[in-house]
């Protein structure tokens, strides 16, 4: 992956996304890495930020029912991952079907 430009998001920036997300904002970074088409960040991008938190947690020593809820954040990103590439597979399965 040479020539691949990568920005790397601080902790403070990373709960700064987390914070927007989920009070249902767009929360929008100059790491182009993590933004999509729409301006929105992508799932993938979330659950690494969600994963780095939960790391950042571990080496803290938070309490456990914080990470749980972390954990959890992590647990419902990837279903919601899941949900959308079943989605694109039946929807390119009927594009592909079509006579």
């Amino acid at each position: 992956m040479s020539g691949v430009k990568r920005n790397v998001l601080n902790i403070k920036q990373k709960l700064e996304i987390l914070q927007k997300l989920d009070n249902g904002e767009s929360a929008s970074t100059d790491a182009d890495d993590v933004l999509n088409e729409g301006n929105t960040i992508s799932h993938s991008a979330a659950l690494q930020c969600v994963e780095t938190l939960l790391d950042y947690m571990g080496q803290r020593g938070f309490d456990y029912d914080d990470i749980t809820v972390v954990r959890k954040i992590c647990v419902d990103i990837r279903q919601e991952m899941n949900k959308q590439q079943k989605q694109r597979r039946i929807n390119r399965f009927f594009l592909s079907s079509k006579c």
